[in-house]
Protein backbone atom coordinates (compact mmCIF):
# COMPACT_ATOMS: atom_id res chain seq x y z
CA UNK A 1 0.00 0.00 0.00
CA UNK A 2 3.25 2.57 0.88
CA UNK A 3 4.48 1.45 -2.38
CA UNK A 4 1.69 2.65 -4.01
CA UNK A 5 1.25 5.92 -2.69
CA UNK A 6 4.59 6.71 -3.41
CA UNK A 7 4.40 5.66 -7.07
CA UNK A 8 1.18 7.50 -7.27
CA UNK A 9 3.48 10.62 -5.64
CA UNK A 10 5.87 9.87 -8.06
CA UNK A 11 3.80 9.96 -11.03
CA UNK A 12 1.97 13.21 -9.76
CA UNK A 13 5.13 14.89 -9.45
CA UNK A 14 6.53 13.99 -12.26
CA UNK A 15 3.24 15.47 -14.21
CA UNK A 16 3.91 18.79 -12.63
CA UNK A 17 7.58 18.95 -13.53
CA UNK A 18 6.87 18.00 -17.18
CA UNK A 19 3.87 20.17 -17.80
CA UNK A 20 3.33 22.41 -15.24
CA UNK A 21 4.08 25.16 -17.75
CA UNK A 22 1.48 24.18 -19.51
CA UNK A 23 -0.73 24.79 -16.37
CA UNK A 24 1.10 27.98 -16.22
CA UNK A 25 -0.08 29.43 -19.34
CA UNK A 26 -3.24 28.05 -19.30
CA UNK A 27 -3.92 30.29 -16.19
CA UNK A 28 -1.82 33.47 -17.23
CA UNK A 29 -4.68 33.24 -20.57
CA UNK A 30 -7.99 32.79 -17.96
CA UNK A 31 -6.60 35.73 -15.49
CA UNK A 32 -5.87 38.23 -18.45
CA UNK A 33 -9.07 37.07 -20.34
CA UNK A 34 -10.68 37.79 -16.97
CA UNK A 35 -9.36 41.06 -16.73
CA UNK A 36 -8.99 42.54 -19.99
CA UNK A 37 -12.06 41.24 -22.28
CA UNK A 38 -9.96 42.58 -25.11
CA UNK A 39 -7.09 39.88 -24.30
CA UNK A 40 -8.69 37.53 -26.09
CA UNK A 41 -9.71 38.87 -29.41
CA UNK A 42 -8.81 37.43 -32.68
CA UNK A 43 -6.57 40.81 -33.27
CA UNK A 44 -4.54 40.80 -29.56
CA UNK A 45 -3.53 36.50 -30.36
CA UNK A 46 -1.99 37.32 -33.41
CA UNK A 47 -0.35 40.62 -32.08
CA UNK A 48 1.07 38.23 -29.39
CA UNK A 49 2.62 35.57 -31.71
CA UNK A 50 3.71 38.14 -33.95
CA UNK A 51 6.18 39.81 -30.95
CA UNK A 52 6.96 36.50 -29.82
CA UNK A 53 8.25 35.43 -33.08
CA UNK A 54 11.27 37.03 -32.68
CA UNK A 55 12.17 35.55 -29.16
CA UNK A 56 11.17 32.42 -30.75
CA UNK A 57 13.44 32.27 -34.03
CA UNK A 58 16.02 33.31 -31.39
CA UNK A 59 14.82 30.80 -28.77
CA UNK A 60 15.83 27.55 -31.15
CA UNK A 61 19.52 28.81 -31.03
CA UNK A 62 19.84 29.67 -27.59
CA UNK A 63 18.18 26.09 -26.46
CA UNK A 64 20.81 24.43 -28.29
CA UNK A 65 24.04 26.36 -26.78
CA UNK A 66 22.29 25.39 -23.39
CA UNK A 67 21.66 22.18 -24.32
CA UNK A 68 25.63 22.04 -24.48
CA UNK A 69 26.24 23.65 -20.93
CA UNK A 70 26.68 26.87 -22.72
CA UNK A 71 25.47 30.49 -22.80
CA UNK A 72 24.89 33.10 -25.33
CA UNK A 73 24.67 36.57 -24.39
CA UNK A 74 25.35 37.88 -27.28
CA UNK A 75 22.18 37.67 -29.13
CA UNK A 76 20.14 40.61 -28.73
CA UNK A 77 23.29 42.41 -29.97
CA UNK A 78 23.76 39.93 -32.94
CA UNK A 79 20.02 40.87 -33.59
CA UNK A 80 20.77 44.86 -33.81
CA UNK A 81 24.23 44.25 -36.05
CA UNK A 82 22.15 42.01 -38.48
CA UNK A 83 19.35 44.64 -38.92
CA UNK A 84 21.57 47.50 -39.26
CA UNK A 85 23.85 45.52 -41.33
CA UNK A 86 20.77 44.29 -43.76
CA UNK A 87 19.39 47.91 -44.28
CA UNK A 88 22.82 49.40 -45.17
CA UNK A 89 23.35 46.55 -47.57
CA UNK A 90 20.57 47.13 -49.42
CA UNK A 91 20.94 51.24 -49.32
CA UNK A 92 24.30 50.29 -51.14
CA UNK A 93 22.43 48.82 -53.63
CA UNK A 94 22.16 44.93 -52.83
CA UNK A 95 19.25 43.38 -53.46
CA UNK A 96 17.61 42.57 -50.83
CA UNK A 97 17.57 38.09 -51.18
CA UNK A 98 21.40 38.68 -51.41
CA UNK A 99 21.80 40.86 -48.07
CA UNK A 100 19.72 38.32 -46.21
CA UNK A 101 21.81 35.38 -47.25
CA UNK A 102 25.07 37.92 -46.77
CA UNK A 103 23.75 39.06 -43.12
CA UNK A 104 22.74 35.42 -42.51
CA UNK A 105 26.51 33.85 -43.61
CA UNK A 106 27.82 36.92 -41.28
CA UNK A 107 25.84 36.16 -38.12
CA UNK A 108 26.87 32.92 -38.59
CA UNK A 109 30.28 33.62 -38.47
CA UNK A 110 30.30 35.84 -35.16
CA UNK A 111 28.43 32.68 -33.58
CA UNK A 112 31.56 30.65 -35.23
CA UNK A 113 33.90 33.76 -33.36
CA UNK A 114 32.16 32.84 -30.10
CA UNK A 115 32.33 28.96 -30.57
CA UNK A 116 36.27 29.66 -31.32
CA UNK A 117 36.71 31.45 -27.87
CA UNK A 118 34.81 28.99 -25.80
CA UNK A 119 36.40 25.80 -27.67
CA UNK A 120 40.03 26.74 -28.64
CA UNK A 121 40.76 29.99 -25.91
CA UNK A 122 38.71 27.99 -23.03
CA UNK A 123 37.34 31.44 -22.07
CA UNK A 124 34.04 30.67 -20.09
CA UNK A 125 30.80 31.14 -22.30
CA UNK A 126 29.38 33.73 -20.05
CA UNK A 127 32.04 35.99 -20.60
CA UNK A 128 33.02 35.03 -24.62
CA UNK A 129 29.49 35.98 -25.42
CA UNK A 130 29.35 38.88 -22.47
CA UNK A 131 32.44 40.44 -24.26
CA UNK A 132 30.62 40.03 -27.75
CA UNK A 133 26.92 41.51 -26.51
CA UNK A 134 28.80 44.65 -25.61
CA UNK A 135 31.21 44.52 -28.85
CA UNK A 136 28.34 44.08 -30.86
CA UNK A 137 26.38 47.17 -30.09
CA UNK A 138 29.36 49.20 -30.24
CA UNK A 139 29.74 47.82 -34.07
CA UNK A 140 25.85 49.16 -34.64
CA UNK A 141 26.22 52.58 -33.77
CA UNK A 142 29.32 52.78 -35.42
CA UNK A 143 27.97 51.37 -38.33
CA UNK A 144 25.05 53.71 -38.22
CA UNK A 145 26.05 57.08 -36.39
CA UNK A 146 23.90 56.72 -33.81
CA UNK A 147 20.93 57.14 -36.50
CA UNK A 148 18.36 54.76 -37.16
CA UNK A 149 18.60 53.58 -41.12
CA UNK A 150 15.54 53.75 -43.70
CA UNK A 151 14.95 54.67 -47.17
CA UNK A 152 15.73 51.19 -48.34
CA UNK A 153 13.57 48.83 -51.16
CA UNK A 154 10.17 47.91 -49.43
CA UNK A 155 10.23 44.05 -51.01
CA UNK A 156 11.50 42.87 -48.18
CA UNK A 157 8.98 44.04 -45.68
CA UNK A 158 6.55 41.25 -46.94
CA UNK A 159 9.10 39.39 -44.11
CA UNK A 160 7.78 41.36 -41.42
CA UNK A 161 4.47 42.93 -42.34
CA UNK A 162 3.37 40.09 -44.89
CA UNK A 163 0.17 37.40 -43.62
CA UNK A 164 -0.13 34.18 -45.48
CA UNK A 165 -3.38 32.36 -44.69
CA UNK A 166 -4.55 35.33 -42.74
CA UNK A 167 -1.25 34.03 -40.15
CA UNK A 168 1.21 36.74 -39.98
CA UNK A 169 4.54 35.77 -42.19
CA UNK A 170 7.02 36.35 -38.29
CA UNK A 171 4.88 33.60 -36.71
CA UNK A 172 5.18 31.35 -39.74
CA UNK A 173 9.15 31.40 -40.00
CA UNK A 174 9.17 31.09 -36.12
CA UNK A 175 7.10 27.78 -36.64
CA UNK A 176 8.97 26.62 -39.47
CA UNK A 177 12.40 27.42 -37.59
CA UNK A 178 11.06 25.54 -34.35
CA UNK A 179 10.16 22.31 -36.37
CA UNK A 180 13.16 22.15 -38.27
CA UNK A 181 14.69 22.22 -34.81
CA UNK A 182 12.94 19.89 -33.17
CA UNK A 183 13.99 17.64 -36.49
CA UNK A 184 17.36 18.42 -35.63
CA UNK A 185 17.59 17.73 -32.05
CA UNK A 186 15.21 14.47 -31.78
CA UNK A 187 15.71 12.91 -35.08
CA UNK A 188 19.50 13.43 -35.98
CA UNK A 189 22.97 12.34 -34.80
CA UNK A 190 24.02 15.65 -34.38
CA UNK A 191 21.51 16.59 -32.23
CA UNK A 192 22.04 13.28 -30.08
CA UNK A 193 25.58 14.47 -29.88
CA UNK A 194 24.33 18.76 -28.83
CA UNK A 195 22.50 16.30 -25.18
CA UNK A 196 25.57 14.41 -24.95
CA UNK A 197 28.33 16.79 -25.00
CA UNK A 198 25.74 19.09 -22.31
CA UNK A 199 24.77 15.36 -20.32
CA UNK A 200 28.30 14.39 -19.72
CA UNK A 201 31.17 15.86 -21.91
CA UNK A 202 34.03 13.77 -21.00
CA UNK A 203 32.17 10.70 -21.41
CA UNK A 204 31.18 12.23 -24.80
CA UNK A 205 34.60 13.10 -25.50
CA UNK A 206 35.77 9.55 -24.34
CA UNK A 207 33.27 8.00 -27.35
CA UNK A 208 34.62 9.39 -30.06
CA UNK A 209 32.49 12.56 -30.59
CA UNK A 210 34.62 15.95 -31.23
CA UNK A 211 33.18 18.12 -28.80
CA UNK A 212 34.61 20.82 -30.20
CA UNK A 213 32.79 20.79 -33.54
CA UNK A 214 29.64 20.25 -31.88
CA UNK A 215 29.80 23.56 -29.68
CA UNK A 216 31.35 25.61 -32.66
CA UNK A 217 27.71 24.02 -34.64
CA UNK A 218 25.66 25.36 -31.29
CA UNK A 219 27.26 28.66 -31.25
CA UNK A 220 26.63 29.24 -35.26
CA UNK A 221 22.88 28.40 -34.99
CA UNK A 222 22.60 30.88 -32.65
CA UNK A 223 24.25 33.60 -34.37
CA UNK A 224 22.72 32.41 -37.52
CA UNK A 225 19.22 32.32 -35.93
CA UNK A 226 20.05 35.61 -34.19
CA UNK A 227 20.78 37.21 -37.33
CA UNK A 228 17.39 35.57 -38.72
CA UNK A 229 15.57 37.38 -36.29
CA UNK A 230 17.31 41.08 -36.80
CA UNK A 231 16.00 40.28 -40.58
CA UNK A 232 12.61 40.21 -39.63
CA UNK A 233 12.55 42.90 -37.50
CA UNK A 234 14.06 45.29 -40.15
CA UNK A 235 11.02 44.03 -42.40
CA UNK A 236 8.62 44.55 -39.18
CA UNK A 237 9.52 48.20 -38.13
CA UNK A 238 11.17 49.20 -41.87
CA UNK A 239 13.83 50.92 -40.51
CA UNK A 240 17.42 49.79 -39.21
CA UNK A 241 17.60 50.78 -35.27
CA UNK A 242 20.87 50.22 -33.71
CA UNK A 243 19.69 49.64 -30.23
CA UNK A 244 17.26 47.18 -31.97
CA UNK A 245 17.46 43.92 -29.58
CA UNK A 246 18.46 45.79 -26.39
CA UNK A 247 17.78 43.10 -23.40
CA UNK A 248 16.08 40.30 -25.75
CA UNK A 249 18.83 37.98 -24.47
CA UNK A 250 17.22 38.27 -20.93
CA UNK A 251 13.76 37.49 -22.64
CA UNK A 252 15.74 34.16 -24.64
CA UNK A 253 16.87 32.84 -21.95
CA UNK A 254 13.94 33.35 -19.67
CA UNK A 255 11.51 31.35 -22.39
CA UNK A 256 13.94 28.32 -23.02
CA UNK A 257 14.51 27.56 -18.66
CA UNK A 258 10.70 28.22 -18.51
CA UNK A 259 10.76 25.56 -21.43
CA UNK A 260 12.69 23.27 -18.84
CA UNK A 261 16.32 23.54 -20.77
CA UNK A 262 18.06 22.96 -18.03
CA UNK A 263 20.63 25.88 -17.10
CA UNK A 264 23.69 22.75 -16.48
CA UNK A 265 23.01 20.90 -20.14
CA UNK A 266 22.04 18.01 -21.51
CA UNK A 267 17.94 18.23 -20.81
CA UNK A 268 14.96 19.86 -22.13
CA UNK A 269 12.98 19.64 -25.08
CA UNK A 270 12.08 22.68 -27.43
CA UNK A 271 8.33 21.42 -27.61
CA UNK A 272 8.29 23.05 -24.15
CA UNK A 273 10.36 26.16 -24.97
CA UNK A 274 7.63 26.78 -27.51
CA UNK A 275 5.21 27.41 -24.34
CA UNK A 276 7.73 28.94 -22.53
CA UNK A 277 8.18 31.29 -25.58
CA UNK A 278 4.47 31.95 -25.49
CA UNK A 279 4.04 32.62 -21.87
CA UNK A 280 6.61 35.47 -22.08
CA UNK A 281 4.53 36.95 -24.78
CA UNK A 282 1.28 36.60 -23.05
CA UNK A 283 2.67 37.92 -19.58
CA UNK A 284 3.94 41.02 -21.60
CA UNK A 285 1.07 41.48 -23.51
CA UNK A 286 -1.07 41.43 -20.43
CA UNK A 287 0.71 43.07 -18.60
CA UNK A 288 0.09 46.23 -21.12
CA UNK A 289 -3.39 45.53 -21.16
CA UNK A 290 -3.91 45.64 -17.33
CA UNK A 291 -2.02 49.08 -17.44
CA UNK A 292 0.69 47.24 -15.27
CA UNK A 293 3.77 50.03 -15.17
CA UNK A 294 7.11 49.57 -17.59
CA UNK A 295 8.84 49.14 -13.97
CA UNK A 296 7.10 46.98 -12.64
CA UNK A 297 7.38 44.55 -15.63
CA UNK A 298 10.44 44.61 -15.24
CA UNK A 299 10.70 43.47 -11.79
CA UNK A 300 8.05 40.54 -12.54
CA UNK A 301 10.10 39.37 -15.71
CA UNK A 302 13.09 39.46 -13.68
CA UNK A 303 11.41 37.17 -10.68
CA UNK A 304 10.19 35.17 -13.51
CA UNK A 305 13.49 34.12 -14.65
CA UNK A 306 14.58 33.33 -10.76
CA UNK A 307 12.09 31.44 -10.21
CA UNK A 308 12.56 29.40 -13.18
CA UNK A 309 16.33 28.77 -12.29
CA UNK A 310 15.51 27.73 -8.99
CA UNK A 311 13.00 25.57 -10.16
CA UNK A 312 15.65 24.01 -12.82
CA UNK A 313 17.53 23.69 -9.89
CA UNK A 314 15.39 21.77 -7.49
CA UNK A 315 14.65 19.55 -10.55
CA UNK A 316 18.54 18.68 -10.88
CA UNK A 317 18.81 18.39 -7.06
CA UNK A 318 16.18 16.13 -6.87
CA UNK A 319 17.35 14.01 -9.35
CA UNK A 320 20.97 13.67 -7.87
CA UNK A 321 19.26 12.60 -4.63
CA UNK A 322 16.98 10.13 -6.51
CA UNK A 323 20.49 8.68 -7.97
Amino acid sequence: MVEKVQDRKYTVGRFFSEYGIVIVLIALIILFASLSPQFIQKDNILNILRQVALVGIISVGMTMVLLTGGIDLSVGSMLGVGTVSTALLMLSGVHYAAAIIIVLAFSAGLGFINGIFVTKLLIPPLITTLGMMISLRGVAYLLTGGLPVFGFPGDILFLGKGYILGIPVPVIIMAAVFTIGMLFLEKTRHGRYIYGVGGNEEATRLSGINVNRIKLLVYSCSGLLSGLAGIVLLARVNSGQPKAGDGYEMDVITAVVLGGVSISGGEGKLRFVIIGVLIMGVLSNGMILTNVQDYTQQVIKGMTLLAAVAFDRMMQTRKTRMV
